[in-house]
């Protein structure tokens, strides 16, 4: 059986919650891996995606067809999940200090004494995850297609992945900033340097609400290929030909709404679009039909995600496009820096 490696917290009153992790370990040849999901709590379809894995792992180990280690965090953020606020969770905000769960790891890790529950938190889902060279963290966006995030470092392995996975879109950044968990893992690692057993991402797994048996069977059954490829598993292994756009984070467009109102797409989820070309609309007053506002591309891309609510907030995020060229807009750093 799979070894249990969980490590409790503390919420907000003091009381210990548990942080259930699972460690399955092989002949000790193949690589370690460390896979975790809803750091933002609010994320759900990760944590379904790796209930279904851990069966797979199961088996491979009791089969002798495991090669390395793999610890697996399906609900990585107990702190979080129990925030709901008039019948909806919020999970990506720590509710009593405004803390965002995926920033500030890496502050946290080097703290001796940490302050705050938080900060502990952080902490110790570090510390799990020290000595893995392979690290996947899966979150999702609000409404998405399945993309991912990946450090130019890791371009090649990352381009891998996206194709088991069966995702549209992988994104390259080069700098961060925010100290999320993947750039906090990887830093002694672009330090100290990189061996080619090292890969580390984060898997955006569609929208919130894309928590379904179809998706998940999809998903794990792609992450557990992904891992065969990898050596992790000895079991023959193909990747898909999957059409990945692979694009820069600088290439990515971001718009925001320039005004409060209701959101009117006009274009859907993976919809090409032109420069100039209008997709969406928001009505600032309904019954004031000088008050509607068109919201036009930046330039010729495809529409990676949309804004989940319709009714939207001045300053939010609308909707993210692939692009060709550098963005007018990008100033480096996050792709959401919230």
């Amino acid at each position: 059986m799979a070894q249990d490696v969980s490590f409790d917290v503390h919420n907000n009153n003091g009381d210990p919650v548990r942080v259930g992790a699972w460690r399955f370990s092989g002949q000790g040849r193949g690589p370690v891996v460390h896979l975790q999901a809803g750091v933002h709590a609010d994320e759900i379809a990760g944590m379904l995606v790796l209930h279904l894995l851990m069966q797979r792992l199961q088996s491979a180990q009791d089969q002798g067809r495991l090669i390395g280690q793999v610890t697996v965090v399906p609900q990585a953020n107990p702190l979080g999940i129990g925030q709901f606020r008039q019948g909806r969770i919020l999970g990506r905000f720590h509710d009593a200090t405004g803390h965002n769960f995926n920033r500030g790891f890496d502050q946290s890790a080097a703290m001796p004494q940490p302050s705050t529950n938080v900060q502990h938190w952080q902490k110790s889902l570090v510390q799990l995850a020290a000595g893995a060279e392979v690290v996947l963290d899966l979150h999702t966006d609000d409404e998405a297609l399945p993309y991912l995030y990946v450090h130019r470092r890791f371009a090649t392995q990352g381009r891998e992945l996206a194709a088991a996975m069966k995702m549209d879109v992988a994104i390259i950044w080069d700098e961060g900033g925010d100290g999320s968990f993947e750039e906090t893992v990887i830093a002694p690692w672009l330090r100290d340097g990189v061996s080619d057993r090292h890969m580390a991402a984060t898997l955006e797994l569609r929208g919130q609400g894309d928590v379904a048996d179809v998706f998940a069977e999809q998903d794990a059954q792609g992450l557990y290929t992904w891992l065969c490829y990898c050596g992790v598993i000895d079991e023959p292994s193909t990747l898909a030909d999957w059409p990945v756009e692979v694009r820069d984070m600088g290439q990515m467009e971001t718009l925001l709404a320039p005004q409060p109102g209701v959101l009117i797409f006009e274009k859907a989820l993976g919809d090409f679009v032109e420069e100039g070309q209008r997709f969406a609309r928001i009505l600032g007053r309904p019954g004031d039909p000088s008050s509607e506002v068109v919201l036009y591309a930046e330039q010729a891309g495809r529409m990676v995600t949309r804004y989940r609510d319709r009714l939207v907030a001045k300053g939010m995020v609308v909707a993210k496009f692939t692009g060709s060229r550098v963005s007018r807009n990008w100033n480096g750093g996050l792709l959401d820096p919230n």
